[in-house]
């Protein structure tokens, strides 16, 4: 299993490739491909690289698949006996993030094909056949 531990947005993650991951906000659109070069650590095959801080020549490349916000927070201070309440909401800024392969010194360990958008969802055929002859027959 390859993997690698990333800093993005203030955070440390564990990231695979073929997976998506919430994080802070890029400043990028949707479908577009993103190198991100603060790779602390990878994983592959049990062989380990850890940087001093970073990875040397270690990039995980990604594509962005959509922006959005997250939960709401919600802030609520008061102080007893004073009659004063402060109500503050927060929402943050999500970019979804899937990662596509992660390098190391030009070398890619891991590397998953990123579905595009207009393809849509995959559907097996047959199991819709199936479906299609159970319905049938229960009429």
């Amino acid at each position: 299993m390859t993997y690698a531990i990333i800093e993005t947005g203030g955070k440390q993650m564990k990231v695979e490739a073929g997976r998506f991951y919430d994080i802070e906000l890029l400043n990028a659109e949707p479908d577009e491909k993103v190198t991100i070069n603060a790779v602390l650590l990878v994983n592959h095959e049990g062989t380990v690289s850890i940087g001093q801080p970073l990875v040397e020549g270690a990039t995980v490349e990604g594509t962005i698949m959509r922006h959005f916000r997250g939960r709401k927070v919600l802030v609520y201070k008061m102080k007893p006996k004073k009659k004063t309440r402060k109500k503050r909401g927060h929402r943050q800024e999500i970019t979804r993030f899937l990662i596509n392969s992660i390098n190391l010194n030009g070398e890619v360990l891991a590397y998953e094909e990123a579905p595009t958008s207009a393809e849509g969802p995959v559907i097996d055929a047959d199991f819709v056949e199936e479906t299609a002859d159970e319905s049938s027959e229960e009429s």
